[in-house]
């Protein structure tokens, strides 16, 4: 099909985006990359993805604001947002917390690591 749902992954961690990437195009996804917050808004601006699976702690600009700014937004509050974390293994060592993550206006979240079947599953449902 031509119209195949955009999904921008946006992670400092450039192998992450690969993996997930590779996931999701194997599953007949179109995928843009970003590697912070302040690209990925970019990459939001210049063509609209469906989805954003997006990290939480990441340079210049973190998941949460975005997410907030996102969501925040008319034009943007649609796209469905989902939080990536590694913040339960690293509460004691951060500023992020779980609950934050709760809080925010994030459509989902996944734990990292990735359980990449129910990353998949999440997008479909998602979609």
């Amino acid at each position: 099909m031509s119209d195949k749902k955009l999904i921008l992954v946006v992670d400092d961690d450039t192998d992450l985006v690969e993996m997930v990437a590779m996931k999701l195009e194997s599953k007949n996804f179109r995928v843009a990359k970003a590697y912070d917050g302040v690209e990925a808004m970019a990459k939001i601006k210049e063509e609209r993805p469906a989805l954003i699976i997006l990290d939480v702690m990441m340079p210049r600009k973190d998941g949460y604001t975005l997410c907030d700014e996102l969501k925040k937004s008319e034009e943007y509050k649609a796209i469905v947002i989902i939080l990536l974390t590694a913040v339960t293994d690293a509460i004691s060592s951060t500023n992020y917390t779980h609950m934050g993550g709760k809080t925010t206006l994030a459509d989902d979240f996944i734990a990292k690591p990735i359980d990449m079947d129910k990353l998949v599953e999440i997008v479909q449902d998602s979609l």
